[in-house]
């Protein structure tokens, strides 16, 4: 694939260079902060050959393009100058609220995320010096032994000065500032200090003896106070006496706080977020690995998996294993790979085979799941219930037999041996039987429960005719339903829109479950007025007690899920009346709900409100209008036998 034409279209749909803050890249994604994201058309940007789909989290606009993500980052960064520059203002203020728990997720996501190749590489080595000293290829006496650990070892023991250049990009920080700050704290002498096992002072001030080699909390955290202490020193410092000044008050004011309050404050977050994850391993092991191992997919989507890396590898330091988050990504890995497999090898469809397979591979070698989860898997959502099945059927064996991880790797065939202990045991056999488990489990799951895979489709290779759409947009013209083809589909059901306000793709919901169609196809309509009606004739089968959500089925079976607003479930309740009861009939136009919009909104909550088809798989297609003012009972979404 030519990544110089694919980076070339994904400029050009994300609202060109003036649109582009900054850019990035992970394993698999391509990550924007972008002044404007209502310049982008989500759709335009899904439909470019070589993009698997779009995820929007924490203020960045990411493309995922799966394994080949630094070529299409290389050619993109030789397009505009954008490679090195600042989050801007504008962008900031921009972005969609987030409570406490999605922040602290986006912070750790966005600091970690550029040193993964780093680790990533690191702990392949140690991989590596395990499986040659196990095989008498190498001595452990050996000072090529000593050489090839100290370099796997590095990155982490050092990971807090890797750490200071990412959170200074996050925070908006000088980068090398960051760095002299940091290297303090792992500073031979300071360590010197901390082994002695005496009190340490400075200026009369006790300092905390802790060790903050292997630390992520700390490191994120002080780099997060310096970039306030760098303002503050600015602001006082005249200005011909900057350049030295400066830079000499933020570190004489950031390490000494550094080593006083906020590392310490910090060690002691990491020191309990790791102790409550071993506190429910050593309670609930099994039950933990299970879930972990079910669920890993949608939770490697949301971000959350990111909360549980810094307290994994301070783990493999001490107590020197991780029982939690490598060994459900075993599970979890395997399984997306070999439902890939068995789609590659059942699909008639040319490109899913290709997509399929090859994703499949990527999986099972080398971990890499987001091209599996994204291109096929979640895209296809049967085969999404195949992995969970098996993600949960080889949980259950490896939380049984209290399986260990004892290096940081990404979970895979490659990386297997991370599962090897070094005074021996069964480990590693469980590792072998867990990764069996799974990929048979999957292989089969997928082969019987089957696929529909008409709905990839074969066009994307073609370019979109965005002029036409645009203008018709721009006229107010466009009142056509998405995707729809005329002479070939039936409407099997017509459902209305239950809400006054516009209509929108589900992609521009700001919460994976809806933006991805995991629960569902549908829309999105953002509400003018605190009115819910109902689309069809048929009857409440759900009502939620915090009547922020009601689900219907129509006369004709199509399961319908009204959902209002994002995470409005926290609301209990206020600002929501609901004029309804579960098992009741209703006819079209009937008044359902009614809530507050301006009160919502004022509770720091988005109102927009996606309409679902839950039981979407039943049928052959749906189809939505989007980009128009709706009215209520306007036709809104066609389901097609």
């Amino acid at each position: 694939m030519d990544y110089s034409v694919v980076a070339k279209k994904i400029l050009e749909k994300v609202g060109g260079e003036d649109n582009v803050s900054s850019v990035m890249h992970c394993m698999t994604r391509l990550r924007f902060n972008l002044k404007d994201e209502g310049l982008v058309k989500d759709e335009d940007v899904k439909k470019i050959n070589g993009v698997m789909g779009i995820m929007k989290k924490g203020g960045q606009y990411q493309i995922i393009i799966g394994n080949d993500v630094d070529k299409c980052y290389k050619e993109l960064v030789k397009l505009g100058n954008f490679e090195n520059s600042k989050v801007s203002t504008s962008n900031k203020s921009k972005k969609t609220k987030q409570n406490i728990f999605s922040t602290l997720l986006d912070v750790i996501s966005s600091c970690m995320a550029p040193i993964i190749p780093a680790i990533m590489g690191a702990g392949m080595l140690k991989v590596v010096v395990v499986l040659l000293t196990l095989s008498n290829a190498l001595s452990d006496k050996s000072q090529t032994y000593t050489i090839l650990s100290t370099i796997g070892d590095a990155a982490f023991y050092f990971l807090p000065v890797l750490l200071a250049v990412s959170a200074a990009k996050k925070f908006n920080t000088n980068e090398y500032l960051a760095l002299a700050v940091v290297t303090v704290m792992v500073h031979p002498s300071f360590i010197a200090l901390v082994t002695a096992g005496k009190p340490i002072s400075f200026i009369g001030l006790p300092v905390t003896a802790a060790t903050y080699t292997y630390s992520v909390i700390p490191v994120i955290m002080i780099v997060w106070v310096m970039s306030y202490i760098e303002k503050f020193a600015d602001k006082i410092t005249p200005s011909f006496l900057k350049s030295f000044l400066k830079p000499m008050l933020i570190l004489l004011i950031a390490a000494p706080i550094a080593l006083i309050v906020v590392g310490p404050i910090g060690a002691i977050i990491g020191k309990g977020l790791s102790t409550g994850m071993y506190l429910i391993y050593a309670k609930a092991g099994w039950a933990a690995v299970i879930l972990l191992s079910a669920f890993m997919p949608f939770i490697v989507m949301t971000g959350m998996h990111w909360a549980l890396v810094p307290t994994t590898i301070s783990n493999l330091a001490n107590p020197g294993y991780d029982g939690l988050l490598l060994v459900a990504m075993l599970a979890s890995n395997l399984a997306q790979g070999a439902a890939c497999i068995a789609v590659g090898l059942k699909t008639k469809n040319k490109k899913l085979k290709q997509v399929a397979s090859a994703s499949g591979v990527s999986a099972i070698i080398a971990g890499v799941t987001e091209p599996a989860m994204y291109g096929v898997t979640l895209r296809l959502k049967r085969p999404m219930i195949a992995c969970v099945i098996a993600g949960g059927v080889a949980g259950i064996y490896s939380g049984v037999t209290g399986l260990k991880a004892y290096v940081f790797a990404t979970p895979a065939l490659a990386s297997i041996a991370q599962f090897i202990p070094k005074h021996g045991g069964s480990n590693f056999i469980n590792a072998l039987i867990t990764v069996a488990i799974s990929v048979v489990v999957a292989f089969i799951a997928t082969w019987i429960i089957g696929f529909d895979d008409t709905i990839y489709d074969e066009e994307q290779d073609e370019e979109p005719d965005t002029k036409d759409v645009d203008e018709s947009q721009e006229n107010g013209e466009n009142a056509a339903f998405i995707n729809e083809d005329r002479d070939s589909k039936i409407v099997n059901s017509l459902i209305l829109s239950p809400i006054e306000g516009k209509a929108v793709a589900l992609s521009q919901v700001n919460d994976a479950t809806f933006s991805e169609e995991i629960m569902g196809k549908g829309v999105a309509i953002i509400p003018s007025k605190g009115r819910v009606v109902s689309p069809v004739n048929g009857e409440v089968t759900a009502l939620f007690n915090t009547k922020h959500a009601i689900g219907l089925t129509s006369e004709d079976g199509t399961e319908i899920l009204i959902h209002i607003g994002l995470d409005t479930v926290k609301l209990e309740g206020k600002y929501f009346i609901a004029h309804v009861k579960k098992d009741d009939k209703v006819k079209v136009g009937d008044l359902l709900i009614e809530f507050d919009i301006k009160a919502i909104e004022k509770a720091g909550y988005e109102v927009i409100t996606p309409v679902i088809v839950t039981n979407s798989v039943k049928y052959k297609d749906i189809v939505s209008i989007i980009d128009k003012k709706v009215e209520e009972k306007d036709e809104l979404i066609k389901v097609i036998k």
